[in-house]
């Protein structure tokens, strides 16, 4: 790619208090952008960060067409910065443009962009195991057209946020029985806009009533587990670790199958299945769910300790570092920090020179 680069004539990386990141409250000095004009990608720039124009006619604006993801560099004791899994992100970025009926974005521009904006904000990589640089990709339809069809023009922009721990403590969640994340044939397993505008109102009324977030059900009979919140979400039955099968209404999470392939290494008996509500509210009441967590590229990992449902709470004992979810997440952050061997190939080293 030939990037046209506008640096930023002073950084405002000194104006950050690194101790207090909280989670996106702070963007990097650049970002980058280009354009889909003519059925091709060109008009490759990285300039300093700042506000867009757009028509009050984009039909973005009034009909959705957006995409986006999410992945994070981290900065280890060695200084080298490391991003997690972009190729994982390209192909399921890729797979939201098909189903939101968008055009596909060669892999190499995806993770080209990050290299290069990295390269140039190098500097706002923090330390610290909890710490790192949320990256946003985000691809959105520009025609300024009021007409329901597939826009013809598009723009691609990468912008990176500090980030610091997402949960401080265990959360609580409740079983959702009334509304719906997604249904079968929609857009549930795209990374789009609608998926979460429609979460909003049900995630509000549940933190109304104490609940960080929410656990999602299918969108037919509400009886069978799908998500949770923002994540993907796992289940320790006795030694067994559980999660529900992909489909067209479940997220195809990075750190999702991130964690299946280490539990495969770790020899941590796995099983893929349909779970039902009834099936969790029994084996709560019984004892023998021993763990369950949420997982996903903000919190990589966060222990539930409480789960609602209806007008009853059940308690679930918090992870020691013997259990299964403390053991992923030590080998997830380990990978991510170059602290072991990445066997799997999924740490991307920017060149700082």
């Amino acid at each position: 790619m030939n990037i046209q680069i506008q640096k930023i004539k002073k950084s405002k990386i000194l104006d950050v208090d690194m101790s207090e990141l909280g989670f996106c409250k702070h963007y990097s000095d650049h970002m980058f952008m280009c354009d889909y004009e003519e059925g091709k990608w060109g008009k490759f720039r990285i300039m300093p960060f700042q506000d867009i124009n757009l028509s009050p006619a984009c039909t973005t604006l009034h009909y959705g067409q957006t995409i986006f993801e999410g992945l994070k560099a981290y900065k280890n004791n060695n200084d080298d910065v490391l991003v997690f899994r972009p190729d994982k992100n390209a192909e399921r970025f890729n797979k939201s443009a098909e189903r939101m009926c968008m055009p596909k974005l060669p892999n190499d521009i995806f993770i080209n962009s990050i290299q290069e904006l990295l390269k140039l904000d190098i500097k706002w990589v923090p330390k610290g195991e909890k710490n790192s640089l949320y990256i946003r990709p985000i691809c959105f339809a520009l025609d300024p057209y009021i007409g329901i069809k597939p826009a013809d023009s598009y723009r691609f922009m990468v912008i990176c946020g500090l980030a610091g721990g997402y949960y401080s403590e265990p959360v609580n969640v409740k079983i959702e029985t009334k509304y719906t994340r997604a249904i079968s044939g929609g857009v549930g397993f795209s990374k789009t806009a609608a998926n979460y505008a429609a979460a909003l109102y049900p995630a509000v009324q549940a933190q109304k009533d104490g609940f960080h977030q929410l656990i999602w059900t299918d969108g037919k009979e509400h009886k069978y587990v799908e998500e949770s919140g923002t994540m993907n979400i796992f289940f320790v039955f006795n030694d067994t670790l559980v999660t529900p099968p992909l489909g067209d209404t479940v997220l195809d999470g990075v750190t999702r199958d991130s964690i299946l392939v280490l539990a495969e290494k770790l020899k941590i008996k796995t099983e893929i299945r349909k779970i039902s509500i009834d099936e969790i509210l029994l084996n709560l009441e019984n004892g023998k769910i021993k763990e369950v967590f949420g997982a996903g590229t903000a919190a990589t990992i966060a222990p539930i300790k409480t789960i609602g449902h209806l007008s009853k709470n059940y308690n679930i004992p918090i992870p020691d570092s013997s259990s299964i979810s403390s053991k992923l997440l030590k080998k997830l952050n380990d990978i991510k920090l170059g602290l072991i061997n990445d066997e799997f190939n999924w740490v991307l080293k920017i060149d700082n020179e």
